[in-house]
């Protein structure tokens, strides 16, 4: 048998396992995929801009100010502390010594 291309593979040959499938087998072993992905995409839309959220997931950009805006990410402040940062001289990639 060829080994299959996809990393959860389904129950018929060449099709990936369905999300309903692989959900039921994640809770059976305690993990929960949608308070996980809720909790990522909460934590993201705190770290990135607006437009590049919404852009990202595919949603209306009021959706992602709402969603910003619920979560505490205030972009208004994003350009002080980029200014803030400390400035990095080594532009250089890094080497492997």
């Amino acid at each position: 048998m060829a080994p299959s291309p996809w990393l959860f593979p389904g129950g018929q040959p060449g099709r990936p396992i369905s999300t309903t499938q692989l959900t039921q087998r994640l809770n059976q072993l305690g993990i929960r995929p949608h308070q996980a992905r809720s909790t990522a995409l909460f934590q993201l839309a705190t770290e990135i801009p607006t437009g590049i959220f919404a852009r990202t997931l595919g949603i209306h950009t009021d959706v992602a100010v709402a969603w910003q805006h619920l979560f505490a990410g205030d972009w208004a402040t994003y350009a002080a502390e980029v200014s803030e940062r400390p400035v990095r001289t080594d532009q250089s990639p890094a080497s492997n010594t």
